[in-house]
This record gives C-alpha cells, sequence and structure tokens, in this order.
C-alpha cells in the first residue's frame, strides 16, 4: 500500500434542513490540525481532506452527528458512506499490523536468550554414520 492511500479526501453530504449547516460545519472544522476542510461543488455539500490514522470518516460524521447536523439520509449516501466507513476501518487494521509488537519482540529475545543453541542431534553416534 503506497503511503498516499491514507490520505482521503471525502465529501460530506448534508440534508437541506436546517439551513447554514454547510457554514457551521466549515466553521467548527477550521483549525483542527490534520484536518482540512472546504465548502464542495454541489449544495450542502463540504469536501475533507485528512490522513485516515488521525481521523476517519465515521468518526467525523458521528461528531457532526452528535452536534445536531443532519446527514443526507438517501440510499446512494448510504451506500457511499458505509463502503467508505468500511475501506478505512480496514485500511486502519492494516496499518496497525504492519506496526512493531515491541513487546513480543522482547518475549522472543527473552525465550530465545534462555534456550540452548547450535547443532544439537540427539541421535547416537553409531546411527549417524549408518549407510
Amino acid at each position: 500500500m503506497r503511503p498516499c492511500d491514507l490520505e482521503k479526501c471525502r465529501e460530506i453530504v448534508f440534508h437541506p434542513l436546517p439551513a447554514g449547516q454547510v457554514e457551521r460545519v466549515l466553521a467548527l472544522f477550521d483549525g483542527l490540525e490534520g484536518l482540512r476542510v472546504q465548502r464542495g461543488t454541489r449544495p450542502h455539500t463540504v469536501i475533507v481532506h485528512y490522513h485516515v490514522c488521525e481521523y476517519t470518516l465515521e468518526g467525523l460524521e458521528s461528531a457532526l452527528a452528535s452536534q445536531g447536523f443532519h446527514l443526507d439520509g438517501s440510499l446512494m449516501s448510504k451506500l457511499r458512506r458505509a463502503l467508505a466507513y468500511y475501506c478505512e476501518s480496514v485500511q486502519r487494521r492494516n496499518v496497525a499490523a504492519n506496526e512493531p509488537d515491541l513487546k513480543s519482540q522482547q518475549a522472543f529475545m527473552k525465550v530465545y536468550d534462555c534456550h540452548l543453541h547450535g547443532d544439537r542431534d540427539d541421535t547416537p553416534e553409531e546411527w549417524r554414520d549408518y549407510k
């Protein structure tokens, strides 16, 4: 996976009512570190840019819903949203899986130190050259 795949540019679509949601979102998200937001090209939309390790679309939209924003409830918006949620959760798990687990590495090193090393062959000497 290329690192740029983790940079997301998503569109958040709002219900037309109540009016002024886009302006409120622009003010709310303005200044958050690692998050860029701009007005969308279509009415009632904003475009957000973020790194998937810092933010997720699901997290952003959940935060908006808890603040009283109303997202578009059309079937197409719900499908897009669900697909984005799934893809981002898989990417986040994959990135976390690729990070080294230092505790398990330390445990492995400790077990390795406790065991005898070298070429040991428990076969009796007289059986080793048997042909």
